[in-house]
């Protein structure tokens, strides 16, 4: 199994529009005397930890229309999501700014490090543990968000659109390609089976975590909903896998998260999901956000091998 780590196409912190990083500046009181960029995840903006003259540490992202269209709109969604979210189930978020192009958000630095890839058995045994108490904590969901079926209507049309697609299709392995028919009606189930109460994540993958000397902590709210707990598990499998983890046939038969979980409803999401990475595989990358396309066909190469052991 290839393992790829998730990187895009970062912006530094000295190529930030200078107004913007007045506006920063400004917010803090202090000036930006360091500034390392974070490496891991897809956004085209800025993420980087600030160290300040007077000696503190923020967390910082902005992304402007020019970066891509579509992910100040992210950053906006999870600036809403974080405001309104428990005390010690994201970092804290400090201040916002938003002139319409540029959206900006800082947040607390966590003191804390994304789980090593390849990734260890004691990593794993930690967000393992650690996710499971997340979703604890979130159901039923502290905050108001909208229902999953609703936010991933378009997306888990994955496998109903390539059979609509034969150019599209023609990237798949044969079996997918031969199949495609069956794997479309399986996906057409999804949304009863991931309906539920909890706050999901949505995102959840390594580069979407930190590991602190006694926290497991999630980050990156753009896309919360509220759905089934053990959807959030489903979704980090395939790149866990692809990452140099567990089998997710292994994980999903053992955990505690999925023990109760119906296995149609199981399949049914996972043919949702895995139609998902196959079809967005195939299409153009976003503007500056090259390296998302080979990631989500890893992924859904990981989510297609466990899916035909299931059927």
């Amino acid at each position: 199994m290839t393992t790829r780590a998730a990187s895009g196409n970062r912006l530094a912190w000295p190529d930030v529009p200078a107004g913007v990083r007045t506006r920063i500046e400004g917010a803090l009181g202090s000036v930006v005397v360091h500034a390392e960029t974070q490496p891991g995840g897809f956004s085209p903006g800025l993420a980087a930890r600030l160290r300040l003259a007077d000696g503190r540490r923020v967390f910082a992202k902005a992304v402007g229309t020019d970066r891509n269209p579509h992910t100040p709109g992210m950053l906006r969604a999870e600036a809403d999501v974080v405001s309104r979210l428990p005390a010690g189930l994201a970092p804290r978020l400090l201040w916002t700014d938003d002139d319409g192009d540029w959206v900006t958000l800082i947040f607390e630095d966590i003191d804390g490090r994304t789980p090593h890839i390849p990734w260890t058995p004691d990593d794993w045994r930690r967000v393992h543990s650690g996710l499971a108490e997340q979703l604890r904590l979130r159901t039923p969901a502290p905050i108001t968000a909208t229902p999953i079926a609703e936010l991933l209507a378009d997306d888990c049309r994955g496998w109903r659109k390539l059979a609509a697609d034969p150019k599209a299709a023609a990237k798949l392995d044969p079996w997918a390609r031969h199949n495609v028919d069956r794997l479309a009606e399986l996906e057409s189930g999804w949304a009863d089976a991931a309906a539920g109460n909890t706050l999901l994540h949505l995102d959840t993958r390594a580069d979407n975590l930190l590991l602190t000397e006694s926290e497991v902590v999630v980050v990156d709210w753009a896309h919360a909903a509220v759905g089934a707990a053990w959807v959030d598990l489903i979704i980090l499998l395939p790149s866990l896998h692809m990452q140099g983890g567990p089998d997710p046939a292994d994980v999903w038969r053992t955990s505690p998260l999925s023990r109760e979980v119906d296995p149609d409803a199981t399949t049914a999401m996972l043919a949702a999901l895995t139609g998902f990475f196959l079809h967005a595989a195939t299409q153009p990358p976003p503007k500056n956000l090259g390296p998302v396309r080979a990631f989500q066909q890893a992924q859904g190469k990981a989510a297609l091998a466990w899916l035909r052991t299931r059927l």
